[in-house]
């Protein structure tokens, strides 16, 4: 039911603010500092994991973004994992600047 929950919220966020769609596909600092220029308040981005080790990798590649957002002032919001055929594929992680 959690799951769900926060499903919908990130649904309903994006939904709300499509400029979130703009922050996929790019590197983390890029993405926190477009999210910064655009004063958004949240930002939600995919952290992917297909390439490399995922464990180790998977860790590393969310240490980045962690960073990256940090930087720019941004805190963890919420951390979701995203398996398909029961592998790991990356992280929907969401940022919110207090």
């Amino acid at each position: 039911m959690r799951f769900r929950t926060l499903t919908v919220l990130l649904a309903t966020a994006l939904a709300i603010a499509p400029a979130h769609a703009g922050l996929f596909d790019r590197k983390p600092a890029d993405a926190a500092l477009e999210a910064e220029r655009a004063g958004l308040q949240a930002a939600s981005v995919w952290v992917d994991v297909n390439w490399g080790f995922r464990n180790q990798g998977a860790a590393n590649a969310l240490n980045r973004s962690h960073q990256a957002f940090a930087a720019r002032g941004y805190r963890v919001l919420s951390v979701q994992p995203y398996v398909e055929n029961g592998d790991l594929q990356g992280f929907f992680v969401t940022y919110q600047k207090p």
